[in-house]
């Protein structure tokens, strides 16, 4: 079933959101496209078989967590000529890659094929080089484990039952078998350790979160995008907590169906119209203040930059250059029923990133 609605916001229409509520085809028979909006849940039916040009095929599950001073990034892709599982820590504060470590392949494009959503119970178990690697996925928990040489991640995190997130289809126009799908499943308080050699991080549930990116896409060969992503507490003031995080991709494909954008609050998703950024970070601005507005005025938020976590990987006709800038958000968001939550000095990142794979 989709549903289809468009945001009403001081008196006016905005853009119309498509939104998917039971299980649905991806994919025609001949590969075309048939799905295009978005799911608080992954209702769509991925038969990875039925891509066309399997080459241009790639698939990940990436999590990133962070309490504001380390962030852990724990990844597994299969971009069907390759891919790798890797590990990530980085101080935040310093601005240094305190420990990196990655186990690749090539070929065997369909040795290592992940679930086929990221939202239901599943495993994702292997072993890949010298590393060993384990995502598991509960009703209302994960666990991750890798361990490559003197390097060792152990990490468990909660999630809500009936946790909802974001799970978009994306199109490119005048390309009917071309894609982007990703599901975002934000907070989900987590803890555990990233032990190198004797040198063991602590991350608590009081102050870390994890975000899952899962992607199956198959896209044009240069593509450029915004993700924006944060969870955290927020406290009313009788004491009550609450979980807060919000998800705010755009820049990819075709958004005419629906928007990567959505507030989360207390396990539940609130759909928000497009938001951009005012002023264009490129080239030299990624340190000054990102303003962030939506077009249906629910999303005014403002990121005070510390850090810009910049990475290149140039191999020639393969680049991905990578501005993910890290800083404090102050503002307000309006949740469905009209609330208008104040966001205070709350951790979260916001990426510029060009691509040509």
């Amino acid at each position: 079933m989709k549903r289809t609605y468009s945001s009403w916001m001081d008196g006016e229409w905005t853009s119309s959101q498509n939104e998917y509520t039971k299980a649905t085809e991806m994919f025609a028979d001949d590969g075309t496209l048939l799905a295009k909006g978005w799911a608080r849940h992954n209702v769509f039916n991925y038969d990875r078989n039925k891509v066309k040009n399997h080459n241009r095929r790639k698939e990940w599950d990436f999590y990133q967590l962070s309490n504001g001073r380390f962030m852990v990034q724990l990844s597994f892709a299969n971009i069907s000529l390759g891919g790798y599982v890797s590990a990530v820590l980085v101080d935040l504060m310093s601005g240094k890659v305190v420990n990196s470590v990655m186990s690749p392949f090539v070929g065997c494009k369909d040795k290592y094929v992940l679930p086929y959503k990221g939202d239901i119970v599943n495993n994702v178990k292997g072993h890949l080089g010298n590393a060993d690697f384990e995502f598991d996925t509960k009703e209302t928990s994960r666990t991750l484990h890798f361990k490559m040489d003197s390097v060792e991640l152990n990490f468990t995190m909660d999630m809500y039952p009936d946790h909802e997130n974001i799970t978009t289809i994306l199109p490119f126009k005048g390309m009917a078998d071309k894609y982007f799908m990703t599901t975002k499943q934000n907070c989900m308080p987590c803890e555990g350790t990233y032990r190198i050699g004797a040198d063991i991080y602590y991350f608590s549930k009081d102050d870390t979160f994890c975000v899952l990116d899962w992607g199956r896409v198959n896209t044009p060969y240069s593509m450029v995008w915004y993700w924006g992503n944060g969870s955290t507490y927020l406290y009313d003031e009788d004491g009550t907590k609450h979980t807060f995080g919000f998800e705010i991709t755009w820049g990819i494909g075709d958004e005419s169906n629906a928007t990567e954008t959505c507030l989360f609050y207390d396990g539940k998703a609130h759909k928000i119209d497009a938001v951009d950024v005012e002023t264009f970070p490129k080239p030299s601005r990624y340190m000054e203040p990102w303003v962030f507005k939506s077009r249906d005025g629910r999303f005014n938020l403002t990121m005070t930059p510390s850090f810009d976590h910049h990475s290149d990987l140039n191999v020639g006709v393969m680049r991905m250059n990578s501005h993910q800038v890290h800083g404090k958000w102050n503002g307000t968001v309006t949740l469905d029923d009209g609330k208008v939550l104040e966001i205070k000095d709350m951790y979260a990142f916001c990426e510029y990133v060009e691509n040509r794979w």
